[in-house]
């Protein structure tokens, strides 16, 4: 079998609770800030869980027509937006762009839920004006592939693109699905990651409903607690998280920008139940073991664990479970941490959102601390977790974890990127 090509981490963007910027996003992470604040995209009085990690200070820019960018729903002009940047960090913008062969390159951006704002606006008026009265492009501006189709358009890559729905591990999904394409040669540059707009009423009351929410509206900076024993739903989020993969030699030839190298990842299902993952841990275990096989490296390089962890009662220590039966007594030397802690929940967006917080790990020897653990679950004891100060750590390897309602687990390895 022929040997895999390598695949190195050449750009990322992000729209997030803390901005369209990855080092201002990374800065706001390190200073142990929260990006949760009372929900103002609709009156949520009467909902038990009014505050969410709301995307903020977010314009388009130039990086989308601006009558296009009024008529999709958001979770595309994330996606373009952080895309874009995503591209621009790659060094990748005219005449650069002009040179790529466009049909070695392409996109696969997930979103775990779609155009939420287009269906429900679309369905209000369908109810209350009638069919003929729905905008014509209620269908384009809802299907999930359509923000990786429209970047597409846009940049002119004609390589594989489609998108992925898995739920809070789709991001995750994707970024492994579009190294593949690389490892294999199907492409020589993708654009991968996820997006999620979920911050409307339909979105909110959905997981509402299903109790899945913390309902801490007295203390919505500490909602988001993470293997905390008074931890009580987790705090929905959004935004996008975009990663440009490219094959290692095609990045040196151009002279891009190496942010780290992508080791390896695996996609696997529990088969167990529509929204708790297996108790045991074993659907994550295994997960991460056929992700250091794929990675081809010893167990003992990797060092740092960006976890799911979304603060959920029983999620939480499942991960947990997952990663001792992996790792053992490593995990004492193993440093961890919770992106979600201060952004939320992200969604489909939440793996290539905690993807770009690892890959910056790497780069700048910082881990962002976990905020809102004062109570640890006992089921902790033996995890080295980043307590509430940032701290200086080289990471040799990082993984980071996400998984989905549906039995979805996912995960990628990152390290730094050495010439071998």
């Amino acid at each position: 079998m022929s040997k895999k090509r390598r695949v190195v981490v050449t750009g990322m963007g992000v729209v997030s609770c803390f901005g369209s910027d990855v080092d201002q996003f990374y800065k706001s992470l390190l200073e142990g800030k929260s990006g949760v604040k009372p929900i103002t995209q609709f009156p949520c009085e009467e909902y038990p869980t009014r505050f969410a990690g709301s995307v903020q200070d977010f314009d388009v820019g130039d990086y989308m027509d601006k009558k296009q960018a009024r008529r999709v729903d958001p979770f595309i002009r994330y996606a373009m937006v952080a895309g874009k940047k995503a591209m621009e960090n790659a060094d990748l913008t005219g005449e650069t762009l002009e040179k790529l062969d466009k049909s070695r390159c392409g996109v696969l951006i997930g979103s775990g839920m779609g155009g939420m704002t287009v269906f429900s606006e679309g369905t209000k008026t369908l109810l209350n004006k009638g069919f003929n009265r729905i905008t014509p492009f209620f269908v384009p501006f809802i299907i999930t592939n359509m923000a990786g189709g429209l970047l597409a358009i846009d940049l002119g890559f004609t390589g594989p693109n489609y998108s992925i729905s898995t739920a809070c591990a789709t991001a995750n999904y994707s970024i492994v699905a579009a190294a593949q394409h690389i490892q294999r040669g199907d492409a020589d540059l993708m654009i991968c990651g996820g997006t999620e707009a979920p911050i409307n009423p339909i979105g909110v009351a959905g997981f509402v409903v299903m109790k899945a929410l913390s309902e801490r509206n007295d203390d919505m900076e500490g909602a988001s607690r993470p293997w905390d024993k008074t931890r009580d739903g987790f705090v929905i989020g959004e935004g996008a998280g975009v990663l440009v993969l490219e094959e290692y030699e095609h990045a040196k030839k151009r002279g891009a920008p190496i942010l780290a190298e992508y080791l390896g990842g695996a996609v696997s299902t529990d088969a167990y139940h529509i929204t708790s993952p297996r108790e045991d841990g074993a659907g994550v275990a295994a997960c991460i073991e056929i992700a250091v096989k794929d990675a081809g490296i010893e167990k003992e390089m990797i060092n740092y664990i960006n976890a799911h962890a979304t603060a959920t009662s029983v999620g939480d220590l499942c991960e947990v479970r997952g990663m001792r039966s992996v790792f053992g007594d490593q995990t004492k030397e193993m440093k961890m941490n919770a992106t979600k802690s201060m952004t939320g929940h992200c969604l489909g967006a939440a793996g290539g959102v905690e993807a770009i917080a690892t890959i910056k790990a790497i780069q700048t020897g910082k881990l962002h601390p976990t905020k809102n653990l004062k109570d640890p679950e006992e089921e902790l004891e033996g995890f080295n977790v980043v307590g509430d100060e940032a701290e200086d750590f080289n990471v040799t390897a990082g993984i980071s974890n996400s998984f989905g309602f549906g039995g979805h687990n996912s995960v990628v390895i990152f390290g730094p990127c050495e010439a071998h």
